[in-house]
């Protein structure tokens, strides 16, 4: 079974307690048990499809039979059937709701990455385009894995991921070479260190103390352009993965990445994401 499908499904199944409560009493007053009905999934709006595989599994999880008609990742149609469901009617009316909600939320993710993927293409190709921790609490797989479906980058999903010094650590030890040392001295080789950073000289220094990636924050463009040109002159530049974040939106975003990074991260691809209209139509058999 693939490995993401078998852990996801506890926290689907977290997601149909809450919406079903001690049952829907609504289907379960009008509906007959041995009702049976077919239901077909689709966008009202073209999008990007992400949180089909999900959505199977909250139909199954409530014995019904789905048939998959696009991957997640797909670049869709309005009205393109996306999925087929069959089985007790009431069961599927019961988890059209907490179905719907994944899937409009991932394909919103999905096509808002895919859209700023390709834009960012066009203005410095090979620039990754990552998500950050801004994620919806409890839903954190779910936002990362559209992303992904989108063309993007997840970033890190967890603080375990690697080591990335922030301002606030900074504010709690002396120096940026202090805190990279701290930091290569109590973790793997395995993990990379990234350091953020507001200055030349803050970045200077942390490619001089051993971090991997450095992250310029909350800089302009024009001034990050400027600290790449001056760190390519002292040998500096190569050999490093540098990052663009903070203060970088939808429409900003391919002019951080012709600034000349390797990454731009940015938490407006799961902060503040517009759901896709997605809709759910059932008739009876």
């Amino acid at each position: 079974m693939n490995t993401y499908r078998q852990l996801v499904k506890d926290k689907i199944k977290d997601l149909l307690r809450e919406d079903l409560g001690y049952g829907d009493v609504t289907s379960e007053a009008l509906i007959p048990a041995d009702q049976m009905a077919r239901a077909r999934l689709f966008f009202k709006e073209p999008g990007v499809a992400s949180g089909l595989m999900e959505a199977s599994i909250v139909f199954e999880l409530l014995g019904c039979a789905v048939e998959t008609l696009a991957m997640d990742g797909d670049a869709v149609e309005p009205a393109q059937t996306l999925m087929e469901v069959e089985g007790p009617a009431a069961a599927i009316l019961s988890g059209e709701r907490t179905a719907l909600n994944i899937v409009g939320r991932m394909a919103g993710i999905a096509t808002v990455t895919a859209r700023i993927v390709e834009e960012v293409n066009e203005a410095s190709p090979g620039t990754r385009v990552a998500a950050t921790r801004k994620t919806l609490p409890g839903l954190r797989d779910l936002d990362k894995r559209a992303v992904e479906h989108g063309g993007g980058d997840t970033h890190r999903f967890r603080l375990d991921d690697c080591v990335l010094i922030k301002d606030n650590h900074l504010e709690l030890v002396p120096s940026v070479t202090e805190a990279v040392l701290r930091a290569r001295e109590a973790v793997s080789f395995t993990k990379k260190i990234e350091v953020e950073v507001s200055s030349l000289e803050m970045a200077e220094e942390a490619a001089l103390a051993g971090a991997e990636i450095i992250m310029f924050d909350n800089m302009a463009p024009s001034e990050i352009r400027r600290c790449l040109a001056a760190l390519e002159e002292s040998g500096l530049r190569t050999g490093f993965i540098y990052e663009a974040s903070g203060g970088i939106t939808p429409e900003n975003a391919a002019e951080y990445a012709a600034s000349g990074v390797d990454v731009i991260s940015l938490g407006a691809l799961t902060h503040s994401v517009r759901s896709l209209d997605v809709k759910l139509e059932i008739e009876m058999v």
